[in-house]
């Protein structure tokens, strides 16, 4: 699912909600999950999981064109964890599928 198709559903489930207003809830969500990740800290949702950053080391990489040398920073990446709830709903789908 992509942003706008987010958008579309959350105006097909509250129908006395505009366009306009659920693009804005959906962008201050967004932009306070990243702002909040951008200050080093971490976003939780219950239920839905855990937003933190984890730290990259710098290295050595390869240009995959010219297979040549190249130095990649040291950097901060985004990393999803899922909760209890999503993880047991994911697989009890597995589990009615093999029933």
């Amino acid at each position: 699912m992509i942003r706008s198709e987010l958008v579309q559903q959350l105006c097909e489930d509250f129908p006395d909600l505009t366009q306009r207003e659920v693009e804005t809830a959906v962008s201050a969500l967004f932009d306070s999950i990243t702002e909040q990740l951008a200050g080093g800290g971490r976003v939780e949702l219950r239920g839905f999981g855990a937003f933190s950053t984890r730290k990259r080391d710098a290295r050595t990489g390869r240009n995959p064109r010219t297979g040549a040398a190249v130095e990649v920073d040291a950097k901060r990446v985004p990393y999803f964890k899922p909760g209890k709830e999503m993880r047991e709903r994911l697989n009890l789908q597995e589990v009615t599928a093999e029933l």
